[in-house]
């Protein structure tokens, strides 16, 4: 069990990463900064998340768990029960709307994590795309589609379609790949 100081420091420290990321380039937000506008030492801030990737990985991680929890066992079609090919529909519908309200965090975390792939943010995003490829689509290589799949969510283009609102448009084409690969 954390500790209450524990825990308003570490609610503290993710609130001044946020804050800076809304109106500064990662590369302003040091950890430094982060711990003077937390109100604690840089020592509360490194031990606490190791370095900028840690921060940035605790800050998406935050943002990313009521999905997971959704995913794992929320109501259809996100949620166990659908077909898969709704469920993977809504997932990456899911996915597209949690990267609209978190574009500078998702940036970061992406800019900050040079082997993203590793991240279990990732591990088990795949996991769960490949499996319901592989239920919905046994000849395709689930493995494979599913790290181009994400790997689309993952670019330069996709931040520029969040940037410019086009986040319809993003959806539906992902909803379109999707039904096309699983026909």
């Amino acid at each position: 069990m954390e500790r209450a100081d524990a825990a308003r420091n570490r609610r503290a420290i993710l609130r001044a990463a946020e804050e800076l990321l809304a109106s500064h380039d990662l590369a302003e937000v040091s950890m430094d900064r982060v711990a003077a506008a937390a109100g604690v030492g840089k020592g509360t801030v490194f031990h606490r998340f190791g370095n900028r990737e840690g921060l940035m990985r605790a800050l998406v991680e935050s943002r990313v768990e009521e999905l997971s929890e959704a995913v794992a066992a929320g109501p259809p079609p996100l949620g166990p029960g659908a077909p898969p090919s709704e469920r993977l529909a809504a997932f990456f519908d899911a996915l597209v709307e949690l990267a609209t309200r978190n574009v500078k965090v998702m940036a970061a975390f992406e800019q900050a994590s040079p082997d993203r792939l590793s991240s279990p943010i990732y591990v088990s995003w795949h996991a769960h795309v490949s499996g319901l490829i592989a239920s919905a689509a046994p000849s395709l290589d689930a493995d494979l589609v599913a790290h181009l799949l994400l790997g689309s969510l993952h670019s330069d283009l996709m931040l520029r379609f969040l940037k410019t609102g086009e986040t319809v448009r993003l959806r539906e084409g992902l909803r379109s790949m999707v039904a096309t690969l699983l026909r």
